[in-house]
């Protein structure tokens, strides 16, 4: 069912149902993390601006984290460099690094930021070289220049949103000398979440949300305590490729983020279905 297909009086209810969690986050930061199918479709990139759009005009202050690990390696591919992981994480020499820089703050940021202010002069792109935003130390020299998160100076985010402004940081940081390192998407968006006090942390992913079985879609857990999360990631409940958006929403939620929620970005419109109606589609963790 499509929005022209209701009538006038089942939107209002939807309008309605939405009132109560617009009065509760307005003012309120909320770090989305944005990567997966919802970036590589343009039709669900379109309502994902749509979404960022809509929660800041509602006076949300959205802070949009992306990584683009399948644009990377696309374009090593092509330029016919051999992408190497270890332990889920891709392998960056020098040159790797220059690939990447190119496509997440040269490609990908300027895509979401066009995408965002074709409704308004809106959207700020940013590196997390910028301003110092993150600072970062390698991982391990087994990786080269991938990079842990050592700090984030919120100042230059602070300033955006004072400006009613929607900053999307591309997750590249550098050190104290100037070494730019390739960071996880998922810990950099937990660690600017942290970082800002927000009220919600926000995973888009290619999954429905966390499962009680990984084999039944159906058994999306709603709502669940971080220690409880806690207990799937050590008892083997979960995915591999789900463990460190998981330790990642624990982690944020016992530091200061209200509540992480884990989303299927494939479904249209999913961030404004979980935080604008009372069933959600995706996992929330609570502290």
């Amino acid at each position: 069912m499509t929005a022209a297909s209701l009538r006038p009086q089942e939107k209002a209810a939807v309008l309605a149902e939405a009132l109560p969690y617009i009065r509760r986050f307005w003012g309120r930061v909320v770090v989305v993390k944005y990567g997966g199918s919802a970036m590589e479709d343009p039709s669900l990139a379109q309502l994902f601006a749509q979404d960022i759009v809509l929660m800041r005009s509602v006076g949300m202050r959205p802070v949009v984290v992306h990584g683009g690990g399948p644009q990377i390696g696309a374009l090593m591919e092509r330029l016919g460099k051999q992408p190497e992981f270890r332990e889920g994480l891709r392998v960056t020499d020098a040159e790797t690094l220059d690939i990447a820089r190119m496509v997440l703050v040269g490609k990908v940021n300027s895509d979401i930021v066009g995408a965002i202010n074709v409704h308004g002069p809106l959207a700020v792109g940013l590196s997390g070289e910028d301003a110092g935003l993150i600072t970062a130390s390698a991982r391990s020299p087994e990786l080269g220049f991938v990079g842990d998160v050592e700090a984030v100076n919120t100042s230059i985010l602070e300033r955006l949103l004072s400006e009613e402004l929607i900053p999307v940081v591309a997750t590249i940081g550098s050190d104290f000398e100037g070494q730019a390192y390739n960071i996880n998407a998922d810990t950099a968006a937990a660690a600017v979440a942290e970082a800002l006090g927000a009220e919600k942390l926000v995973y888009l992913t290619n999954v429905e949300g966390l499962l009680k079985d990984r084999n039944d879609p159906g058994s999306v857990i709603s709502s669940l305590p971080a220690d409880e999360l806690e207990g799937m990631v050590g008892d083997g409940t979960l995915t591999e490729g789900m463990i460190p958006k998981a330790r990642s929403c624990i982690h944020a939620v016992r530091n200061g983020v209200g509540h992480a929620h884990i989303l299927d970005g494939r479904v249209p419109h999913a961030v404004l279905l979980e935080v604008f109606t009372t069933e959600g589609i995706g996992t929330m963790v609570s502290p």
